[in-house]
């Protein structure tokens, strides 16, 4: 790839955040919804003086750094500037050193302006999205690791760079090599048959691994935003797997991947699918409790049939409540929200609603512009520039793996977010139910992720302060997925706290989990011999594209 080939390169994916990322509602119906930073330049407007300050601030570092008086340095965890050239090269050092003076004016000039909250989320998304894509690491001749590549291979590497390009334009660049995986072979392997399909959504149950098992069986219900083999990711990297190694009876959801056909399915449809498998879980466990484990949009849905519960009496129908990653109070709840507004939120349901669900595709480039530099331009380098092949990571290769979102369903949680219906007891109804989710007093065990880009922490933790029941709070130092992949024998960097302020504990926080919940699943007991005879897991609706 020549070096005019990346500037088109990187110009065409500037742009790309503005239509993916800022078309935060979740259509991909075309047409850019960004509205640009007008709250940044009439702050700056109503302080001249601030603005005259900062960019001779600016120009005094400029100077420093050309003359090499510069102190400044990049974060210890930027990956992008690595390579020991950018410290040791005078000229790399310069480039680097300029690119991080004017990102940190950037960052003065939105201080200086007094936002407020969205207005300030929407100017540094905007600001740090350009700089991040005209960062020196992005391009051939200003990074000293692709200029050693060229070097040493003669520039091949552009030109298998190019033709990588060419294999993914005019998409975001591959993040993974999807070659060595295939799901039910080594992605959510853990044995198990499906129990139950209906037009919504199959249930597996996974055989018992040991002689006794906890009589009170465990039902995830996983995100309708992402297929569930999260949960089962791979053997030593599942939790699922792991639940069963303790002697718990696991049970799952797989949501079907719905098309036009399923547009009407709505918050009621996946409510009624919880509840519906909940009974036959019970049923084939003869239990009369079952602990509910749901993740992310699957932990909202869970709550809203708790509240549904609650109002009918029915909360001795579930043991417990676990919560990961999951926001169900949506007051400040990260870049994303900053950019909603009604107008923008009828558009999307609109188009969704013409179509009959919202694409995979559109839902993982939302999320992708929310981490540009490691989920964009990590790769532009390493596919385009060094033209080296995408890793072969198992999480990677889940999240490509995407489903589509239901209009309906769609609809309802566009509605939940702009009202934040659940934090107002009767604000919502489910199954016909206000949900009052003070009234939900089952014990609860929240996961939230300290590094999560998509559900900020501080959004998962007062999920605590809504539910009525007897809480402990989880906080992972991972980001929102690896929370959820956090095995023990991978968890030599891995922390958690319980409690926002208390100790650190070194390690997955999983054994605390099972210790929590088999603190409530009764003495063991001898392991059924099951006898299913559906498919085997992972089913039939996980393959569905």
């Amino acid at each position: 790839m020549t070096a005019r080939q990346c500037e088109r390169t990187l110009t065409a994916m500037t742009d790309a955040p503005i239509q993916a990322a800022l078309d935060v509602m979740l259509t991909d119906g075309g047409g850019s919804h960004f509205v640009p930073p007008v709250g940044l330049v009439t702050g700056l407007a109503r302080r001249p003086h601030k603005a005259d300050r900062r960019v001779g601030g600016l120009g005094a570092e400029l100077a420093r750094v050309a003359a090499g008086r510069s102190t400044t340095t990049p974060g210890k965890r930027d990956r992008r500037f690595a390579d020991p050239a950018w410290q040791s090269s005078w000229l790399y050092r310069r480039i680097l050193q300029a690119h991080l003076a004017l990102g940190e004016a950037a960052d003065g000039l939105i201080d200086d302006a007094r936002l407020d909250w969205r207005a300030e989320r929407q100017a540094r998304f905007a600001l740090g999205n350009l700089l991040d894509a005209i960062a020196p690491s992005n391009f051939p001749l200003t990074n000293p690791a692709v200029v050693k590549q060229i070097v040493d291979e003669g520039g091949a590497n552009l030109v298998r760079g190019a033709r990588n390009f060419a294999s993914d334009f005019p998409h975001l660049p591959s993040t993974v090599d999807t070659t060595p995986f295939a799901v039910g072979e080594n992605l959510a392997t853990t044995p198990g048959h499906v129990v139950l399909r209906t037009e919504v959504f199959e249930l597996i149950r996974y055989a018992p691994q040991t002689e006794t098992v906890y009589p009170v069986p465990v039902l995830f219900a996983p995100p309708t935003i992402n297929k569930f083999y999260v949960l089962d990711l791979a053997p030593g990297r599942s939790l699922i797997e792991y639940l069963v190694g303790q002697g718990h009876q696991v049970f799952a959801i797989s949501w079907r991947n719905p098309d036009a056909d399923q547009g009407h399915f709505d918050f009621d449809t996946y409510a009624a699918a919880i509840l519906e498998a909940r009974a036959k879980v019970a049923a084939l466990t003869s239990s009369p409790s079952v602990h509910l484990n749901a993740a992310c949009s699957g932990g909202i849905l869970t709550a809203g049939l708790l509240g549904h519960l609650a109002e009918e009496g029915r909360l001795g129908d579930v043991a417990s409540v676990t919560m990961m990653v999951t926001a169900l109070d949506n007051e400040r709840a990260g870049t994303a929200s900053a950019f909603t507004s009604r107008e923008v939120a009828a558009a999307a349901v609109a188009e969704s609603a013409r179509r009959g669900y919202v694409t995979g595709e559109a839902l993982a480039g939302v999320f992708t512009w929310l981490r540009p530099n490691d989920l964009v331009w990590n790769y532009v380098v390493n596919q385009y520039l060094l033209g080296k092949q995408p890793p072969a990571f198992d999480v990677l290769y889940w999240n490509q793996d995407t489903v589509r979102l239901a209009a309906g369903l769609h609809r309802d949680f566009v509605r939940l977010a702009l009202d934040n219906s659940l934090t107002k007891p009767g604000a919502m109804q489910v199954l016909g139910s206000p949900v009052d989710l003070g009234r939900v007093t089952v014990d609860n065990y929240i996961v939230a992720g300290l590094t999560d880009h998509i559900i900020p922490w501080e959004n998962a933790a007062r999920t605590s302060d809504l539910l009525g029941g007897e809480s402990r709070f989880i906080l992972s130092s991972s980001g929102h997925i690896q929370a959820l992949v956090n095995p023990p024998a991978e968890s030599s960097r891995a922390s958690y706290r319980v409690g926002a302020d208390g100790p650190t504990h070194q390690g997955s926080w999983w054994p605390d989990y099972d210790q929590w919940l088999a603190a409530r699943s009764g003495a063991p007991v001898p392991a059924p011999k099951t006898r299913d005879r559906g498919a085997k897991a992972p089913g039939s609706y996980v393959h569905a594209r």
